[in-house]
């Protein structure tokens, strides 16, 4: 396999400080010289993740669901953009809008009578210049709220999708489409100018939804333990992406496109006591029970060409990380990996994943 094609198998840093599970992680724009991470202890950090400085430079406490500029359209911000942003969301039922630079927050949409009812599971921008910003949750729907507008904490969403009969799981954006997934089963690609809305059914919860780079295809990933990657125009399955030791049947873990859509990239809910290379010279090997796993298959003929382990990962004073029960004793260490990003929208040469451990691992060229 030449080494253009070569799926990054080493880890080249790990990004510490977390006291609990990461739930989502994001590159900044490119040239993605950051990456965001929102965890359970209700903090976004920004790291930069090079092996020389790779500890946090900034701390903000919010929720925990997070997405920078262009993350789901997969297009570089304006350049003429002086503010850096990002977007959090979680469990208080609102979105914030935040300048990096100060970590203030600059703008609140929701947490009121006009806003989510329950927990906000995803976010993404959209519009011209990304004025638009889209949120999905617990309470079934999709609202679609003005950055630009004014009226703070209160304002109103412009657009409201309720079609979906359970919560929304994932968000992608592209031009004047969104798409919205759900635990009901289905896909939903709405047209916001038109009003148009078009409806694929899959055979568990979805949880999971990467466009592509053209939009024409979309990557689902479903509660059955399979990915799929679909045609747009006619809803046809292209490929799926399985394999019987990867497991994804009861959590959220989430899968991607990356290195220039060469490949489909997931996390996985299991751990394992041996999570080997396969591939020829692909991949990494590890014996500990404890570490996770990250699968990776060519995008074009389904083939499992990496699984690579991902170590629990040690505190900042070299310690080994300890999880506590509420009942006082030690649990069980199970580094589910739920959450994944590749560097400039699936083009770079390293992507990053994070899961129950709290730690970050940044994976890259060997």
């Amino acid at each position: 396999m030449s080494k253009d094609s070569r799926f990054p198998q080493k880890p080249v840093a790990q990004l510490l400080g977390s006291n609990g599970p990461i739930h989502a992680v994001s590159y900044s724009a490119s040239p993605g010289t950051y990456i965001l991470t929102g965890s359970a202890d209700r903090s976004i950090r920004l790291y930069n993740p090079s092996p020389s400085s790779s500890t946090n430079t900034t701390t903000t406490t919010t929720t925990s669901s997070i997405t920078t500029p262009n993350n789901n359209h997969r297009q570089s911000p304006p350049a003429n953009s002086s503010k850096p942003t990002l977007r959090t969301a979680g469990g208080d039922r609102a979105v914030f809008l935040w300048d990096v630079v100060t970590a203030q927050t600059t703008r609140r949409f929701g947490a009121t009578a006009n806003g989510h009812s329950g927990r906000v599971n995803c976010v993404a921008f959209g519009g011209a210049d990304d004025s638009l910003v889209i949120s999905g949750g617990l309470d079934t729907t999709v609202r679609v709220w003005d950055a630009r507008a004014s009226g703070g904490g209160g304002s109103k969403p412009i657009q409201v999708l309720g079609e979906a009969k359970d919560a929304v799981t994932a968000l992608a954006v592209s031009g004047a489409e969104i798409v919205a997934a759900s635990v009901d089963g289905r896909v939903r690609s709405y047209d916001v100018r038109t009003g148009r809305a078009v409806t694929d059914v899959f055979p568990a919860s979805v949880t999971s939804l990467c466009l592509a780079r053209d939009a024409k295809t979309v990557l689902v990933g479903s509660l059955d333990s399979k990915i799929r990657l679909m045609d747009r125009a006619n809803g046809a399955c292209l490929r799926t992406y399985t394999h019987d030791e990867w497991r994804n049947a009861e959590l959220r873990v989430q899968s991607v496109l990356g290195g220039r859509e060469r490949f489909v990239v997931a996390g996985d809910e299991m751990t394992s006591s041996s999570a080997s290379a396969v591939g020829g010279d692909i991949g990494a090997e590890g014996d500990n029970n404890n570490e996770g796993r990250v699968w990776a298959w060519d995008l074009l003929t389904g083939r499992l060409v990496a699984r690579l382990a991902v170590p629990w990962g040690v505190m900042r004073d070299g310690r080994r990380r300890v999880v506590v029960g509420r009942d006082g004793k030690e649990k069980e260490r199970k580094n589910v990996v739920s959450c994944l990003a590749w560097k400039e929208g699936g083009s770079g040469n390293q992507f990053c994943v994070g899961g129950t451990s709290g730690v970050v691992t940044v994976f890259g060229e060997g």
